[in-house]
């Protein structure tokens, strides 16, 4: 067993050694605050800022239906949940312009009766990585939700707390390790967000050309450039990754508040 599992090791190493050894160390600063690679980065950190926020909004309460009630087609909605993180991105992006494009479901409603038009845009680029980083929130949040006993919220509700209060005081401190890795997850997800933004935003430097967009404009006529950029994006992952070592899936629950 141990050959194969060295093999893997190498397998996933490998690629990622290779940007490492071809990374132009002598340009790398000059190439990383290039007017352009600045403003990918600030669009990038713009874009899976609002991305998270939008996950955090509606990824909290699904995952705690998921977790806490049951209901007829729960399975359907869990499937729907996960559904992006296995989609092709182009075919994510795809999804979005038939639901939220100007000719989708949605888009034209948006459009005659809010003025607003989501593809090509930085809204919709938020979107997108928005759509496929959001499982990666729910599916964090809706273990730590189901390993949290529920005697806990009960007690408390039977001392006279409101709802909001119980979990505002009683279970967001107790799956705060689990809500902090999904959280950061969700963002690095939606940090290197690619295909779906692509497809459905575009690549309009400024407007919607992201880190991994500027990293696929470069490689076609400047390889050098596009390893630095992706090496910034790998240290970013790497550095998410670490601070969330002995945090997946929650962790010990914090002692709760009085309610």
């Amino acid at each position: 067993m141990s050959i194969p599992a060295v093999l893997a090791v190498v397998f996933l190493l490998l690629p990622l050694a290779g940007v490492l050894a071809r990374t132009p160390w002598s340009t790398l600063v000059s190439r990383l605050s290039s007017h352009e690679v600045s403003q990918a980065l600030g669009l990038s950190l713009l874009v899976s800022a609002w991305a998270l926020l939008l996950a955090l909004v509606l990824g909290i309460p699904l995952a705690w239906l998921l977790a806490r009630v049951e209901f007829p087609g729960k399975a359907l909605v869990r499937c729907l949940v996960m559904l992006p993180m296995v989609l092709p991105p182009t075919v994510a992006g795809v999804a979005l312009l038939q639901g939220y494009g100007r000719r989708g479901l949605l888009g034209p409603a948006l459009d005659s009766w809010f003025g607003v038009s989501l593809p090509f845009s930085t809204t919709g680029a938020v979107i997108a990585s928005a759509f496929v980083s959001m499982p990666f929130l729910v599916i964090s949040l809706e273990g730590s939700l189901a390993g949290l006993h529920p005697r806990y919220e009960e007690t408390a509700t039977s001392l006279g707390a409101a709802p909001l209060r119980v979990f505002r005081t009683i279970t967001l401190p107790m799956i705060a390790p689990g809500l902090i890795a999904g959280a950061a997850l969700c963002w690095a997800r939606a940090l290197g967000e690619f295909g779906a933004t692509i497809t459905f935003a575009g690549n309009l430097p400024g407007t919607t050309q992201t880190l991994p967009l500027q990293v696929y404009l470069l490689l076609q006529d400047d390889p050098e450039g596009a390893t630095a950029v992706s090496l910034l994006l790998l240290v970013i992952a790497t550095v998410v990754l670490l601070a969330l070592r002995g945090r997946w899936l929650g962790g010990k629950p914090a002692a709760p508040k009085s309610a």
